[in-house]
Parts: structure tokens; sequence; C-alpha cells
């Protein structure tokens, strides 16, 4: 999923440097015509190495870099010296991402700490210079080591997005919205359709000067899970999330229905998020009076039986402030 600079899924290949050759070196120096050997052995290739990066958000610079390649180490020489080791080849990432084989697409490992370090691409061990091979019965021998070949392999990396809550609702639900009032972010808005096209993040201020992380995760529609409208690419983005905030539309034909349709598509996406905490918010509420809010009010009051659930309107400002306070007892509450 791609929209500006926001790129969240790219395929790489990677390739370690390969080893530096033993040197078949004999030791020659005036008045010694036929010293021993001394060739040295050849340098370590240099590794392809993911790491962590607090800063980044993006996986936007692989978008036209697709190659990775480290540095060859180098051969031995006389006098035993060793070549030089390969330079490592870093390739940083956002906290939050995924590194599959391409291939198999069996997870390799997740970046999930700022500096942390994989090696993913590992690189050749230098030969073993000829004077490792002398002995009584060959005191000079005329052969080394050839370096070992580097790794090759093609690697997805794909990123999810790290946030304490997730906003999830169909297409059109005012997560944006929402978001823009309850945060210092500036996602677009407009009255269509999947307006949202990449996960936006936000800080919510809250008392006392804490705060915590709310994304804008694109609009859902019946049968994401199986790839419809922008489908898994951003399914993604919620397992990291905390707590669902599920928001849904007072105007919506069926306020419960739609519940209903956005949990079936998380349960058969993964199953594990319906395992998270959830908070139900109908947003738009000012459109209601008080005569239909409270008729929408007693079926809902049956149904969200544990699962907190209250009315909100980011344009009129109506029960923000009650959100927040459900949102952060929510992410802050004793484990059981």
């Amino acid at each position: 999923m791609k929209e500006g600079n926001f790129i969240d899924y790219v395929k790489l290949h990677v390739s370690s440097g390969n080893g530096g050759k033993g040197s078949m070196h004999l030791h020659r120096e005036k008045y010694i015509t036929k010293g021993g050997p001394d060739g040295g052995d050849g340098g370590r290739g240099g590794h392809v190495i993911i790491r962590g990066n607090e800063n980044l958000w993006t996986l936007y610079e692989f978008n036209f870099k697709r190659h990775i390649k480290a540095e060859h180490g180098g051969n031995g020489g006389k006098q035993r010296s060793t070549g030089a080791d390969g330079e490592d080849v870093y390739i940083d990432v956002p906290l939050g991402t995924v590194i599959r084989d391409t291939d198999t697409q069996a997870i390799i490992d997740e970046i999930t700490e700022n500096n942390q370090e994989i090696i993913i691409a590992r690189g050749g061990k230098g030969g073993r210079g000829n004077w490792h091979f002398k002995s009584s019965t060959n005191q000079t021998p005329r052969y080394a080591q050839p370096g070992i070949p580097g790794e090759e392999r093609d690697i997805t990396l794909e990123l999810k997005v790290l946030a304490d809550v997730g906003l999830v609702g169909f297409p059109n639900a005012g997560k944006s919205t929402l978001l823009s009032v309850i945060t210092a972010a500036k996602p677009k808005i407009a009255d269509y359709e999947f307006t949202t096209l990449k996960p936006n993040l936000g800080i919510v201020k809250y008392r006392d000067y804490q705060s915590f992380v709310m994304a804008d995760i694109p609009g859902i529609i019946e049968g994401a899970a199986e790839g419809r409208g922008l489908g898994y690419r951003f399914l993604r983005h919620i397992e990291r999330n905390s707590t669902l905030l599920f928001l849904i539309p007072c105007d919506a034909d069926d306020v419960i229905k739609q519940y209903e349709i956005l949990l079936d598509e998380l349960r058969r996406y993964n199953p594990e998020l319906l395992d998270k905490d959830r908070v139900v918010a109908i947003s738009k509420s000012d459109m209601l009076d008080q005569e239909l809010q409270s008729e929408q009010q007693e079926e809902l009051d049956a149904y969200f039986d544990k699962i907190p659930y209250l009315f909100i309107s980011a344009v009129a400002q109506q029960g923000i402030a009650q959100l927040k306070d459900v949102l952060w007892e929510n992410l802050n509450k004793k484990p059981i």
C-alpha cells in the first residue's frame, strides 16, 4: 500500500560479501631465498544487517533501491597479514517491521526496538593462508583456502504500524475527522469513501501531560480479509494496537450489524485480534435528537453488555473527553 511517501511493503534482494582468499605467499628476503610459508588469511565478507530506527515511519527509500549488496573480504597478504573484512551494510527500518522470506513467506524476525539488529545475510568466512598447512612432511605448502561465498536471498519487509489505539470502521465513518480533532494529526478528509489510503498516526494528549498514540487505519469493507478493497494490506496494521476503537456512524442502516461485519472481518483475518480490548464509538451523534439517541441507546445497552460504548461527535466536540477517559482506562487497566 502506498500514498505519497508512505510505503509499507517492499521486496528486496540481499547479498552478503564473499570471504577473501587465503594467501600462498612464501617468505623471501635478502639472504633468505627459501623461507617458509607466510601467507595470511582472507578477510570476512560483509554482513547485511537490518536495524531498527525509531525515527523512521515508512519503507519509502527501498522503493528505488531493491538490491542490497555488502562488500567482499580482502585477500590475505604476506607476513601472515589478514585481509580486511568487508564493510557491513545496514538496512534501517521503522519499528514494527516484519521480515519474511519471499520464497516461503515464513517470518524470519520482527523489528520492535530501536537499534535492534538482525543479520539477514551473513558474510562468508575468509580462507586460511598457506602457513596454516605447514607440517613436518610439507614445509612449503603452495596452496591456501579460497574464501567462502556470501549468502543471497530474497526478503519481504512488511510494516505494521505501532500504536496504542487503532481506529476500525467502514470507509467514511469519520475516523480521519476524529483523529484530526483528538490529536494534532492532519489526515486527508473528504466526503467520499477511501479518503484514507495509508495509516495516519497522532498523539492524543491526556491529563497530567500523559499521552497515547492513535492510528487511523484505512476503512474496512466486507470481504477485506479475502483481499477486497484495500484487503489484508491494511488489516495487518491493526495487529499491533493494544485497543481497537470501532467507529460506527449513527446514521448507519444497522449499527449492530455494521459492528458484527467489522468483527467478522477481523476474525477471518486473524482470530487473535478478537482478544484485544474493544471500545465502540457511535460517531456523528450530533445528527440525533435526544429521543432518537435514547431509542438507539436502549438497543445498544442490551447488545454491548461488557464492551464500553459511547456517542460522540468529532465535529461538534461531543463526548471527546469521555472517549479519552475510556481509552486511557482500557490502556492502563491492570491485568486480571
